[in-house]
């Protein structure tokens, strides 16, 4: 009875109807995925699935696959009056059948391709899609989805490990790790490290894994490298039970050339603009959407909810999104296209941009939606009803390019830039911000992080360790790329996996525990979350001893108490440093990166200072410290 009952609630589902043409073709149908692709289902009481597909300019389409010997002329699928969809119920048809779309186009083209609404996809180097029940999963995550809102809100701790999941981990053969597999690994792994997100870098399928999935063809579809759609929501789900949030990268920018893509999709240009100086990505070689076409809209509103909605994603990292705002990103004169009004914002994808953010917010209000945004483009996190775009949180590039261009110098050079440093709380509270040192800070020769520090071995260790400070106790949330909380010695390789045997050495497991210290003190401290995203929460104490590379400020909380942060940017003990506080008392010590239990050398302040009622930097009390070669303290007044 279940079964049958369930049979039936998917074939009404399944249904298209005149109102679900009229919203898409309007571009506002949100649930495509309810109705295009293949669902399995019935049909008076016949099990089978239903094929549906949009090809607007196709003169015939006709389904194909395992089931009929990959004849591409017995199956054919049925226009739906002018809505551009074609559709075939196919009884006998299971879960598990291979099959692509035939298309006739005009002047006799003929095309095979992938369902862009495949739920599952063949194995890369395999194009065809999977028919899949997405309903047979059991989600036992109701616990983390009734307080989700709490873990994700900008006002609680967001410490975000990025992962790309075939090179996080792999077994002794050198063979890719399966979603359940890597569920129990990264669990155990991040607990340990005590992040509270993975960033997951693009899972949706894409047939070049050099592309890091950042070219995608499955937009509905998780790469089937790591196993099946149920063995990814097992992966949320493992995860979610054990308090992890789950991020995923999304790609609405641009989209791969591969014939059984979506390019030149029914022998038309379907969804990427017909002109490349509009639809032609020059950085990537890929194809850039035409927001302006109201399905297309409607295709990626859909893409974002169904991974909200399927696979309990609690935020989608939207990738690239300067390249979508602006008509001539990478481009030379001559080779973009002016808006209406004659400039190079690209009105139709700001405002799909906006459309989206206000249609994921009103649908899942618990979530977050994350910008990589390299511009100033203004309002970038701010209510599309005060004019911005809507995002929750965006990258803070300035911040990552400034830092890591301090960091790099030798400490003799850095009183010079100071500036590098204290230009970011000019802007830290026009946006929400993310912290990122990502993957892209750690290849195509770049080098790891630790090798971009100066000095020896152990001075390299000891900037990293600073620069980790520096950011844990800055205002906004955190982001950190695998491998680099140990401090894995060469740059990321996507073919590989992380140097975990590393970790086994006294440097790295001293970065280790250093990143859980941070994490754990990150968490456990409202000073040091409350206000990440807040001008009261953060207050300078001395930004101006460039002659020493120092820095100072305070991060307060809700309940205003405070956290000192002192940081030494050279490899000179400061002895005798007073910093003013805000009151008197015992400021104990929180952390200290030159702890030896950290690869430091073990100068420090015997776990805490007394207050002297002596006043300085402005203010009614004062400490008077050893601060560390190249070390950062945090200190916490009772």
């Amino acid at each position: 009875m279940k079964n049958a009952l369930s049979q039936s609630l998917l074939e009404d589902k399944a249904r298209l109807g005149e109102q679900d043409a009229y919203l898409f073709n309007e571009g506002s149908h949100y649930r495509l995925f309810d109705k295009l692709g293949a669902h399995y289902c019935s049909r008076d009481g016949v099990l089978g699935t239903q094929f549906a597909v949009w090809a607007p300019a196709a003169e015939q389409v006709t389904v194909f696959g395992d089931f009929n010997g990959w004849d591409k002329s017995v199956t054919p699928l049925a226009a739906q009056g002018s809505s551009g969809i074609w559709m075939a119920f196919v009884p006998g048809i299971l879960p598990g059948t291979v099959y692509k779309y035939h298309l006739l186009c005009p002047g006799g083209y003929r095309v095979d391709k992938a369902d862009p609404f495949a739920f599952y996809s063949e194995e890369p180097p395999k194009t065809a899609s999977v028919v899949a029940n997405l309903g047979e999963y059991q989600w036992e995550d109701g616990e983390w989805m009734a307080n989700r809102y709490r873990f994700n809100g900008i006002r609680h701790p967001i410490s975000i490990y990025e992962v790309h999941l075939g090179s996080w981990m792999r077994d002794l053969d050198g063979n890719f790790l399966t979603y359940r597999e890597l569920a129990h690994k990264l669990a155990d792994h991040m607990r340990l490290t005590g992040f509270t997100h993975v960033e997951l870098m693009p899972i949706t399928e894409h047939p070049f894994y050099g592309s890091w999935g950042y070219q995608s063809t499955g937009f509905f579809s998780p790469t089937s490298r790591y196993g099946t759609p149920q063995d990814l929501m097992y992966f949320v789900d493992y995860l979610h039970q054990r308090g992890i949030g789950v991020i995923l990268d999304w790609v609405p920018s641009h989209f791969p050339s591969d014939e059984h893509g979506l390019m030149y999709f029914d022998g038309t240009h379907l969804f990427e603009h017909a002109d490349p100086r509009q639809g032609f990505h020059p950085d990537w070689g890929s194809a850039i959407f035409n927001y302006g076409r109201h399905e297309v809209r409607s295709f990626l509103l859909s893409s974002a909810l169904f991974w909200l909605e399927k696979y309990h994603i609690d935020g989608l990292r939207v990738d690239a999104v300067a390249s979508m705002l602006y008509l001539d990103y990478s481009r030379k004169a001559g080779e973009w296209i002016p808006n209406i009004y004659g400039g190079n914002e690209n009105l139709e994808a700001v405002d799909f941009i906006r459309r989206f953010n206000e249609t994921v917010y009103r649908e899942f209000p618990d979530v977050q939606t994350i910008a990589e945004e390299s511009t100033a483009w203004s309002s970038v996190s701010r209510p599309t009803d005060v004019g911005g775009l809507g995002f929750g949180m965006k990258w803070d590039m300035g911040w990552m390019h400034d830092t890591l261009k301090y960091m790099a110098r030798d400490p003799i050079y850095r009183g010079h830039h100071h500036g590098e440093l204290t230009f970011r709380m000019v802007y830290a509270f026009s946006e929400n911000f993310v912290l990122p040192l990502s993957h892209d800070e750690v290849v195509h020769g770049k080098g790891s992080m630790v090798e971009k520090m100066p000095g020896d071995d152990w001075q390299k260790f000891a900037n990293l360790r600073l620069l980790y400070g520096y950011m844990f106790g800055q205002p906004g949330k955190k982001l950190l790329f695998q491998g680099c909380e140990w401090g894995q010695w060469r740059e990321w390789q996507h073919d590989t996996s992380l140097d975990w045997h590393q970790r086994q050495f006294p440097p790295h497991a001293g970065m280790e525990r250093w990143i859980t210290d941070l994490n754990t003190t990150y968490r456990a401290e409202p000073a040091l979350h409350n206000g990440d995203c807040r001008a009261g929460g953060f207050e300078w104490v001395d930004c101006d001893d460039a002659p020493s590379s120092t820095l100072s400020f305070l991060r307060i909380g809700d309940d205003g108490r405070f956290i000192l942060v002192i940081c030494n940017f050279t490899p000179v003990p400061r002895e005798n440093y007073r910093v003013g506080v805000p009151h008197g008392d015992f400021w104990r010590e929180l952390l200290n990166s030159d702890a030896t239990v950290y690869w430091g050398s073990g100068i420090g302040n015997a776990g805490g200072v007394l207050a002297e009622a002596e006043p300085w930097h402005g203010r009614p009390y004062s400490l008077t410290l050893t601060i560390p070669p190249l070390g950062v303290l945090f200190f916490k007044g009772t």
